[in-house]
């Protein structure tokens, strides 16, 4: 590597260092979100950095005390939650899986199919169905089965972004695609962060159809007047956590379900296809 790339990637660690340093200061200080979400942005900003954090100021860092529920409340902050819950496991499944693939010299097309589905496993049953397990009574392959088809349409598209960079970037750099050199932890970096952006506009849909559950506090609702003008010893529900949707099907007929799920391969596939044009993509060995 030259000096100017050893010079940034070395101030992009620090900054990343710091970065997720002051998260966990600010978890424990100040943001009242919930486990599932500090260990999100844990990782998200563990992967992208200064640039995670900044997300991570705009859309979920409470400014002022109690005032968090009020303040992710927005879609497009919504959208972001939901996306970081997609991209923490899938990022986290592709990211372990090619520092282990790359030590057996595979062809990069079966890399790439390793990666994917070790990144679908991860995402949807540790970050979608086991973290949301409470939505569904504990039944966790219930859980499995209502986050199926969000998880998939949602991590097809944070691949649409990911992989093509991967695959370009660890061509263009040498040592790029080696996990014991510090360029291979940037190149992931710069794909969790194309990711991101091209899988924000599917979560940002999934949120606004009820799909997916967005941004949580872990400052409950407040109570309504109804509520709370109830009759003493009357049966009450515990106030849910704001942010925190059932992922009811929203009016989505098997035929749209269908559409939209073939449309994310056939977006991903494209990507490839593109990304074939520039850098060889090989499924077979010696290829």
């Amino acid at each position: 590597m030259s000096p100017f790339i050893d010079g940034i990637l070395a101030l992009w660690y620090l900054l990343t260092a710091g970065s997720v340093v002051f998260l966990v200061w600010d978890f424990s200080t100040n943001t009242p979100t919930t486990k599932i979400m500090k260990l999100a942005w844990t990782l998200v900003v563990l992967y992208t950095g200064p640039v995670g954090f900044f997300l991570y100021i705009l859309s979920c860092r409470q400014p002022l005390p109690t005032t968090h529920s009020v303040f992710i409340s927005a879609h497009w902050k919504q959208a972001v939650g939901s996306l970081l819950h997609c991209v923490a496991g899938d990022a986290t499944g592709v990211i372990i899986s090619a520092a282990i693939v790359s030590q057996f010299g595979l062809p990069n097309g079966l890399d790439l199919i390793i990666e994917y589905l070790f990144a679908f496993i991860v995402g949807l049953l540790v970050f979608q169905a086991l973290f949301m397990i409470a939505m569904y009574g504990g039944n966790y392959w219930l859980a499995v089965r209502k986050t199926f088809f969000a998880e998939t349409i949602s991590m097809n598209m944070v691949m649409t972004g990911m992989i093509p960079t991967m695959v370009i970037l660890m061509h263009a750099l040498p040592g790029a695609n080696k996990p014991e050199h510090a360029l291979f932890w940037g190149v992931m970096s710069v794909a969790t962060m194309v990711g991101m952006i091209t899988a924000y506009p599917i979560n940002s849909w999934l949120v606004a159809k009820g799909l997916k559950h967005g941004m949580m506090s872990a400052i409950p609702e407040p109570e309504s007047k109804d509520r709370m003008s109830m009759a003493p010893g009357t049966a009450q529900k515990e106030p849910p956590e704001a942010g925190h949707h059932d992922h009811h099907v929203s009016a989505l007929s098997g035929f749209q379900a269908a559409l939209i799920l073939s449309g994310t391969f056939a977006v991903m596939l494209l990507s490839l296809w593109l990304t074939a044009q520039y850098v060889p993509i090989s499924f077979t060995l010696g290829g």
